[in-house]
């Protein structure tokens, strides 16, 4: 593999080093996109959920508000390496509540896409958790793109 042919794009966010990844790859025509979350260009989470006691989401509520700026975030990587939604084939969608992640799928995807049905294949996973407690869906996609 030629380091020629690869790109990658990151937001500069602390878990990057910690855990010691780059958000996408760009390799030839193909871009990987790391499982994206609601979060600011500084790391704060956007529309984290209430904890119960439990130390876990209390109430999915604010799972669209999620779900929107998850794609905001993976938006701008594919941006940085070439690449729009448009490019999209595949996401996945990992969520810690399925019928509210569904619910809010049926009003941010189509918008997202600008498709009534998009044409990507995409996968919705329960999860018994995510990288913070308050997060509700993490996104992950690839892309394919023209030379």
């Amino acid at each position: 593999m030629s380091s020629s042919n690869r790109k990658t794009a990151s937001f500069g966010v602390p878990w990057e080093k910690a855990y010691g990844y780059v958000q996408a790859v760009r390799l030839n025509n193909t871009i990987y996109v790391s499982g994206q979350l609601s979060h600011t260009p500084r790391g704060e989470l956007v529309a984290p959920a209430a904890l119960g006691a439990d130390g876990k989401p209390a109430d999915f509520s604010t799972m669209e508000a999620q779900m929107k700026r998850t794609y905001e975030n993976a938006e701008v990587l594919l941006a940085e390496l070439g690449a729009t939604m448009a490019d999209v084939v595949e996401e996945t969608l990992f969520v810690l509540d399925v019928p509210s992640a569904f619910a809010a799928s049926s009003k941010v995807r189509p918008l997202v896409y600008k498709q009534a049905v998009p044409q990507v294949a995409s996968n919705l996973i329960g999860v018994s958790a995510l990288a913070f407690p308050e997060q509700l869906i993490e996104i992950a996609f690839r892309a394919e793109v023209e030379g």
